[in-house]
């Protein structure tokens, strides 16, 4: 019985106690499938980014980059593992705000109205307009509130152009301003130039001030293709996007000869060539489109404006490696003259602390590995100005070694001691039922 007891502990002594220990295993570089190099400016220190493509993504072991490491080579001895933060380009998470319009009023054909602007940076003001079928101007002056409004800002560009199977924009795109105040006189006529019918104040009903585009956000392209097939009334373009790797993004690159103004449907198919077992079929919809017009003698600005990218898209990362089908529905329209279809991501960055006279490398690919948790420093706070780090090709790991290569047989095989302690408890409880069944006979 004392034995069976010392067989019990020693085996949950082996197991680490009474728990099983759940951290992750450390980084071994020997077990990292794939190195890239990662080359810094001369005599750079301090905190260095370099920017992560889409075999990275590819290539690691999960999509949310568990197995990500960064190592600092010593000379001959075996490379150190150096804390690193992954950060993401986009603008600031900022709620869009309603702007307070005061001073509303109808001028010799120019609505003029006074806007309460939010206390922070922007530089989009939406217009809620019920007008249709338009083109406008809108004079914009600024005021910190304490004077006149002396700071003109610009003449900009709204228009509905529905009518004529074009888009509509009623957005103010200002550079990034702070006044308190803004100050707008509206003009607007008819599509043809014939003045505005029964125009009356009531055709402002509200402004909205988005968050501030100053922080433009980056995109790193996955994959692109060029190959564009025409059918009936769409042009359709097939690009292969690899596992893992998340779409936020798709560009359409026109034919720089083409001028013509535009408004198409654009369908985007996302369907998985190894899913097992199959994922519902992503579809997701919007418009591309341009208005390129020259001034007119009515005393319009001239109007440049486009949207040829759909953001957010296929947002979530694909599991498996899938065709993604870009449907442009031209319609009885003429095709559109699409050179090439890009897929993008928001561009990601790996940041960390670089020590002049050392190199290091990024290397991962261990399915082993759990997400890493460092003691951030000086990386909690990344600093506007950094180091640019260049990333060199993907190579094998010529050291590579399997991370069960290196195990002993009890680890390769951790069943086992789940059986050894269930047989060891059976055992026990045989010796016990016996003595208590020969106890009985005693008495």
């Amino acid at each position: 019985m004392r034995f069976a007891l010392a067989c019990i502990a020693a085996l949950f002594w082996q197991a680490g106690g009474f728990s099983i220990s759940a951290d992750a295993p450390a980084a071994q570089p020997q077990h990292m499938h794939y190195v890239r190099s990662l080359t810094l400016p001369a005599g750079a220190s301090n905190i260095a980014c370099a920017v992560l493509d889409a075999s990275i993504y590819a290539h690691a072991a999960s999509a949310s980059l568990d197995d990500l490491r960064i190592f600092r080579d010593l000379n001959g001895k075996k490379p150190e593992e150096v804390p690193f933060v992954v950060s993401y380009s986009e603008a600031e998470p900022t709620d869009a705000n309603t702007a307070t319009v005061r001073n509303l009023a109808l001028r010799h054909d120019d609505l003029s109205f006074d806007l309460i602007m939010p206390h922070r940076p922007y530089t989009l003001v939406d217009l809620h307009l019920a007008a249709q079928n338009f083109v406008a101007t809108a004079k914009v002056s600024g005021s910190d509130g304490n004077s006149s409004f002396a700071n003109p800002l610009g003449t900009y560009s709204l228009f509905d152009l529905t009518q004529q199977h074009l888009p509509r924009s009623t957005v103010i795109a200002l550079q990034e301003s702070t006044f308190r105040l803004l100050h707008i006189v509206l003009r607007l006529h008819r599509i043809d130039g014939q003045p505005y019918p029964h125009l009356s104040t009531a055709i402002i009903q509200g402004v909205t001030v988005p968050a501030s585009r100053e922080a433009q956000t980056l995109y790193t392209v996955v994959a692109a293709s060029s190959g564009i097939l025409q059918h009936a009334d769409s042009s359709v373009v097939q690009v292969n996007a690899p596992a893992h790797v998340p779409i936020e993004r798709v560009d359409f690159i026109l034919s720089p000869s083409y001028k013509t103004d535009f408004l198409r449907h654009v369908s985007i198919t996302a369907n998985s060539d190894e899913q097992a077992p199959p994922q519902p079929e992503e579809v997701i919809d919007g418009e591309i489109w341009r208005v390129t017009r020259p001034a007119d003698a009515s005393g319009d600005s001239p109007i440049h404006a486009a949207k040829l990218a759909l953001t957010s898209v296929l947002a979530s990362n694909l599991r498996a490696p899938a065709t993604v089908s870009v449907d442009v529905n031209n319609g009885s329209a003429q095709p559109l003259p699409v050179k090439a279809v890009q897929l993008e991501m928001r561009q990601r960055t790996a940041c960390f602390q670089a020590t002049p006279g050392f190199t290091y490398t990024l290397r991962y690919g261990d399915d082993a590995l759990h997400a890493s948790v460092y003691d951030l420093g000086s990386l909690a706070k990344l600093p506007v100005k950094h180091a640019i780090a260049t990333l060199g090709q993907e190579q094998v790991n010529p050291y590579y070694v399997h991370p069960s290569a290196n195990t002993t047989y009890d680890e390769r095989n951790p069943h086992l001691f789940w059986v050894a302690l269930l047989a060891v408890l059976a055992t026990v409880g045989a010796i016990a039922s016996r003595h208590a069944r020969l106890g009985e006979r005693h008495r």
